[in-house]
């Protein structure tokens, strides 16, 4: 199993507002695709993330640990938060390539933004993730 960040950067100038908070969760799950290609002839998924931190206390968000079971492929982006839902917040968007032995098999690919400080229970989430992260699935195409 082998990983490259290809790139992590902030992609927003100034603070960004959701207009509709009311259905918002928090914190927001990270909004990935996924893509399988050859890359010199190894068969590597690329996995594209947006990710939404709070803009007051805004830092690099962290590719964390990564995990494949079979056709389900994880990958936690860690970051620390405060308690209290943002009004606003930087957008980062993250790209990472994978490879492994079994790459070819990922169908799915779950992603999680995981709090590393936070002691409140968000609840939600996808599957069993941590009760401090919020997730989101994808399918990972051809």
């Amino acid at each position: 199993m082998e990983f490259k960040v290809i790139q992590i950067t902030k992609i927003n100038n100034i603070d960004f507002k959701f207009t509709d908070t009311e259905n918002l969760t928090f914190p927001v799950p990270p909004l990935a695709s996924a893509n399988h290609f050859s890359d010199n002839g190894v068969d590597t998924l690329k996995i594209c993330a947006t990710i939404y931190i709070n803009s007051k206390d805004s830092k690099t968000p962290v590719v964390g640990s990564l995990s494949e079971d079979e056709n389900v492929f994880e990958i936690f982006f860690d970051y620390d938060w405060d308690d209290a839902s943002p009004e606003t917040y930087d957008v980062w968007y993250v790209e990472i390539d994978y490879t492994s032995k079994t790459v070819g098999n990922i169908t799915e690919v779950v992603s999680y933004l995981k709090n590393l400080n936070s002691t409140t229970h968000v609840g939600g989430g996808l599957g069993e993730d941590p009760k401090i992260s919020r997730g989101t699935k994808t399918s990972a195409s051809t």
